[in-house]
């Protein structure tokens, strides 16, 4: 046998890891750059939907990252009157199920380890080209025969192989955290309250936390503060003061953001996660759409010796769905937020009526319902 094929990768981040994860277990030896002194991960839960858990299976983590984690039986949207707008269920093929995202990075670091993945903390990557070199802040430069950037939507790697098309900063923005589980709380759905342009997200989490999403306009400067305005949030949500009032100091607003790239590529060089399709979170796709692409990416290199070939037919194979998943979270989001109160009745007829529509499911769910390539 001979050497096998090394991989540099920038970022680790959950792109990162699953990338690093999915080469190694083709053979390939791999070290992980991270900027950061430690391994660590911010956030609160994560949907993990059946495409995204098919993956991690595959990555060898679903069972660690899923343990303490609720499946998901409905998905309901209410307007402020409380009737339901859009209702989805899950069968046992059809899964969602949502962990904490420590969980899911602590299930991503022990598999790296498993596989012994070389990771260097306090090593920030600063560019890379697409000869498959990686250079680093000190001026090390690092040859590969694969170079990954997974450094987030802000990517400079990214930019210097000059793949970004566009970043979008959206309209809307997220304050997302935990809250005490209380008996009596929905074990096994997910509802998402709207009222005017907000939205109050419920998740079951685990049997300790749920999960909360607090959605609204950039310009709603009470409903984006933190530590959250619990009266801004009561007055747009009367009913929901269960839930508003376990909301603790804590929480972080983050602006919606969307990455557009011109390609996935440039020889050698290959992005993955945020910084190659950052997207708003409406439909909880963004991290399940970064572990099928990541577990395809190693399997088109498996199948195609010719790095920068597989790269291609990678990209052209697997970015449609993640294209058409941008466009219809951006549609949600959109629908969500963009009608003036005034028409709030308006628009919940419309949205009931129209996601009763066989397609529109169908479009909405498409990733959902797609196996990923290397999932068993």
């Amino acid at each position: 046998m001979g050497k096998p094929r090394h991989a540099e990768i920038a970022g680790a981040g959950l792109g990162g890891l699953a990338a690093a994860i999915a080469l190694a277990q083709h053979g390939w030896s791999v070290r992980v750059h991270e900027r950061s002194d430690s391994l660590r991960m911010f956030g609160a839960g994560i949907w993990l939907w059946e495409n995204g858990l098919r993956s991690l299976d595959a990555l060898g983590v679903e069972q660690a990252a899923t343990k303490r984690a609720k499946r998901i039986e409905t998905l309901v949207a209410r307007d402020p009157e409380g009737r339901p707008l859009m209702h989805r269920s899950f069968g046992s093929g059809d899964r969602l199920m949502l962990p904490p995202r420590a969980d899911l990075y602590d299930a991503l670091i022990a598999r790296v380890e498993e596989l012994e993945v070389d990771i260097e903390l306090s090593s920030t990557a600063v560019g890379a080209t697409k000869h498959g070199e990686l250079e680093l802040e000190d001026g090390t430069v690092r040859k590969a025969d694969l170079v990954v950037a997974a450094d987030g939507v802000f990517s400079r790697l990214r930019e210097t192989l000059l793949l970004t098309r566009r970043v979008d900063y959206l309209d809307e923005g997220y304050t997302r955290l935990l809250i005490p589980r209380r008996d009596g709380d929905p074990a096994t759905e997910i509802t998402e309250y709207w009222s005017g342009s907000r939205r109050l997200l419920y998740d079951p989490c685990t049997d300790d936390v749920n999960y909360v999403c607090l959605c609204c306009p950039v310009d709603d400067e009470a409903g984006r503060r933190v530590p959250v305005d619990k009266g801004t949030w009561l007055g747009s949500f009367p009913t929901l003061g269960g839930i508003i009032e376990r909301i603790e100091d804590t929480g972080r607003w983050d602006r919606a953001m969307r990455v557009t790239t011109r390609a996935w590529s440039s020889g050698v060089a290959a992005v993955v996660g945020d910084a190659a399709h950052g997207q708003p979170p409406n439909l909880g796709q963004g991290a399940n759409l970064t572990f099928q692409n990541t577990l395809a990416l190693a399997e088109y290199l498996e199948r195609e010796s010719d790095v920068a070939a597989a790269l291609t037919r990678w990209e052209r194979k697997e970015r449609p769905l993640t294209d058409h998943i941008q466009r219809w979270t951006d549609l949600y989001g959109r629908a969500a937020s963009a009608w003036p109160d005034r028409f709030a009745h308006r628009r919940s007829q419309v949205l009931e009526a129209v996601t009763r529509i066989p397609w529109v499911d169908r479009q909405l769910n498409r990733a959902a319902r797609h196996r990923p390539v290397g999932a068993r």
